[in-house]
């Protein structure tokens, strides 16, 4: 079975974005060390969950990025666009970016994604979506980077649970940048 990564960049106090969707909180420019461990956790990816909202930035974001042979990036600018995605949408009928399906029922095709045979499955998203993942136990790894800020409002992923979610510490780890890795597993029973 495959399984489902999340990465996201948090605030110190839990949040992924400020009330109305704000990042100007992040921690930029990340350091070489944290630049490899998410090339690290890429590596074994072969396809990737998306958002509608944030496809919509970052497909074409990443295939610029790709296009440009002297860019520091190109190598994550390749992966990104060539990893095949399936894009979650209520509202789009058609994809409009390439090695791209679109997909409605988060539940059905994630389970469905997780029995085929390939590499992992790494989800990107907003608070919306995120949650979403979390709140139905579809993730099977966290990638917590938490960022040396505390914002006091904005928007958190696991407000929604509706029961406890046990996790398994894997490591924690700091980069040079200031921001902090919380990896995590979700612990089955069975």
């Amino acid at each position: 079975m495959r399984k489902l990564k999340i990465q996201v960049q948090m605030t110190l106090d839990g949040y992924i974005a400020g009330p109305n969707g704000e990042m100007d909180w992040m921690t930029l420019p990340w350091t070489p060390d944290l630049e490899a461990y998410v090339g690290e956790i890429t590596q074994p990816v072969d396809t990737i969950l998306l958002s509608r909202k944030l496809a919509e930035g970052f497909i074409p974001y990443w295939a610029s990025i790709a296009s440009q042979a002297d860019h520091p990036e190109v190598a994550a600018g390749q992966k990104f666009t060539e990893t095949p995605k399936v894009v979650f949408s209520r509202t789009l009928a058609e994809s409009a970016w390439e090695s791209t399906v679109l997909a409605r029922d988060l539940i059905q095709e994630v389970s469905h994604l997780k029995q085929q045979t390939g590499g992992d499955l790494i989800a990107y998203g907003g608070a919306t979506f995120v949650s979403s993942l979390i709140q139905h136990g579809l993730i099977d790894e966290y990638h917590l980077l938490i960022n040396p800020v505390a914002i006091g409002q904005g928007m958190p992923i696991f407000r929604e649970l509706t029961q406890y979610q046990q996790l398994d510490l894997v490591q924690t780890r700091a980069f040079a940048c200031g921001i902090v890795l919380m990896q995590y597993v979700n612990k089955r029973e069975g």
